[in-house]
């Protein structure tokens, strides 16, 4: 088969590989899609702390796929049947994992992270993951393109679960990569009376405006946060989002929000520069909550998935480029220039 192999810093190579063999108790599924995230280019540039040097890997987390062979001992999966692969994997027995939290699973394994994954024809799906539910199904009115974004969808899903967004509020969204505005479409699902979007990038701006956003300012051209006292009566923002590994955009969030406002870090930092600088009487005497969230849990994929089976959210404007697998570099180099949304490779 074909497939995008990882063989170190910006070595990505498209070769063939054998078709992953499968035991009794395992599925081996076609992909159907696969897209490319932040995660995936920090990976090839090496910055990922689970391909650490010498580590050769199909990476690829964000993935659909039908079932090509079942071994005989695996029940509950149709043959007929699309399926989302939620990627955590997680031991099945600490904590974390029987709260239902096996994103943090201090020893999870997940498809593309340390596992090989769907930038490939066939990938193996272990049996912990087919006993964890980690294969979903997809309505038949939701393409495979569109799947893919189910993961994407669940890390969101799980910030709004803590940042409670309902109707009325103000949300201010900082950054609108695709992350970014699937934060913009879930808050205004959620009710969410007035959204505001501040980004850079002219192009991605507009996009954001064009796919939900109320208002959108370029920090570079506007004073974002007199725009956001102009549009919330000098209130502030009930929810602040900062979806973009941007150091200010971290620091500014607590001044940017309302009293009692709730404020997430969805985007990590570089590693390089983790920390930031900010004035902690903010959070004390606004009485402020913070919340950091990273990945989703297979309970968040499961729900991310049953909203968009149910047509409620649209996310296939959000995929702006498909590639043919055989293409999977210049795939790479298209998600990177932030032109596009969502690049799709569809083998």
């Amino acid at each position: 088969m074909i497939a995008a192999v990882y063989y170190g810093p910006n070595d990505l190579r498209v070769e063939q590989v054998p078709v992953p063999e499968i035991a009794d108790d395992e599925v081996l599924v076609k992909m159907k899609a696969a897209s490319i995230c932040g995660t995936d280019l920090r990976i090839l540039h090496g910055d990922h702390r689970k391909y650490p040097l010498g580590t050769v890997r199909i990476p690829g987390h964000e993935i659909v796929g039908t079932i090509a062979k079942m071994g005989n001992k695996v029940r509950g999966i149709k043959e007929d049947q699309l399926y989302f692969i939620a990627p955590n994997i997680g031991c099945g027995h600490c904590r974390q994992c029987v709260s239902g939290n096996n994103n943090l699973c201090s020893n999870f394994e997940a498809l593309g992270i340390t596992l090989d994954g769907g930038f490939a024809e066939y990938v193996r799906v272990p049996s912990a993951a087919i006993l964890q539910g980690n294969l979903i199904p997809v309505s038949t009115n939701v393409n495979a393109a569109s799947a893919a974004l189910i993961e994407p969808f669940a890390c969101v899903l799980r910030s709004h679960d803590l940042l409670n967004v309902h109707p009325g509020d103000t949300v201010l969204v900082m950054g609108a990569g695709p992350i970014g505005i699937l934060h913009i479409k879930l808050a205004k699902l959620s009710g969410a009376s007035c959204v505001i979007v501040s980004e850079l990038n002219e192009g991605r701006l507009e996009q954001a405006l064009q796919m939900g956003a109320d208002f959108g300012v370029n920090p570079l051209n506007e004073d974002l946060a007199s725009v956001v006292d102009e549009k919330t009566g000098m209130n502030g923002a009930d929810v602040v989002i900062v979806a973009a590994p941007a150091h200010i955009a971290q620091e500014s969030a607590l001044q940017l929000a309302a009293v009692r406002g709730r404020v997430c870090y969805f985007g990590g930092l570089p590693k390089e520069k983790p920390t930031i600088g900010f004035n902690s009487n903010l959070l004390h005497y606004k009485e402020l909550q913070i919340y950091g969230t990273t990945g989703s849990s297979t309970e968040n994929c499961w729900r991310a998935a049953q909203i968009i089976n149910s047509g409620r959210m649209e996310i296939s404007s959000l995929v702006s480029l498909h590639f043919p697998l055989a293409h999977a570099v210049k795939a790479f180099q298209k998600a990177e220039d932030r032109d596009a949304l969502k690049v799709v490779l569809e083998p």
